[in-house]
């Protein structure tokens, strides 16, 4: 028990950073898109408590994956808000690997300090499962996930009505899938691949 409390108080700053850059990477490529919504609402930055969600913050603390309040987007502010509402959702997904990919030649380059520090090493080490856990859970194609994003340009504009509404119910159905162990299934084969490129 004690060790699991540990791990979880060493998890925090990944916690924190995870939720912080994912958002701030969405907001940032929006205003360059043309989208001042995330600024003006002062989450145009890397302020955790701005980003905070207690719900999806626990869920990575506790799993590794989970969820931060969603950045205010507008795509009538877009050139092409198809194509331009892809790419703010990527970025979240994008920040987030970046971090794990950095983090982790961090540790295969420079190991000494890490293993001098025990716990350092830990706090690495879940830097990298946590963001990459914060990246695949938000590419999961079910809003408001980034993923249901994503298939915005495949969907027919006559769809698009209906799947704004199912937008509505999206948050009971992702919960009741992580409480069934649907997402878990999902999600370990694809964070075992990119852990397992990235700690190699």
């Amino acid at each position: 028990m004690s060790g699991q409390i540990a791990d979880i108080l060493l998890a925090l700053p990944a916690v924190l950073w995870a939720i912080s850059f994912h958002e701030f990477c969405h907001g940032w490529v929006a205003y360059q898109l043309g989208d001042p919504t995330a600024r003006d609402a002062g989450r145009l930055t890397l302020n955790p408590l701005a980003h905070f969600d207690v719900i999806g913050a626990i869920m990575l603390l506790l799993f590794h994956f989970g969820w931060a309040k969603p950045v205010p987007i507008d795509p009538r502010y877009f050139g092409k808000p198809r194509r331009d509402m892809v790419l703010v959702s990527v970025a979240g997904v994008a920040g987030n690997i970046f971090t794990a990919l950095v983090v982790g030649l961090i540790l295969r380059f420079f190991p000494g300090p890490f293993m001098a520090s025990p716990a350092l090493g830990r706090v690495m080490i879940l830097m990298v499962y946590v963001n990459v856990g914060l990246a695949v859970f938000n590419l999961i194609p079910i809003p408001p996930l980034d993923g249901s994003k994503l298939i915005y340009p495949l969907l027919p504009r006559s769809w698009m009505k209906g799947w704004f509404y199912l937008e509505r119910y999206g948050m009971i159905v992702l919960l009741l899938l992580v409480a069934v162990g649907v997402v878990g299934a999902i999600m370990r084969p694809v964070m075992y691949l990119f852990l397992r490129l990235i700690l190699a």
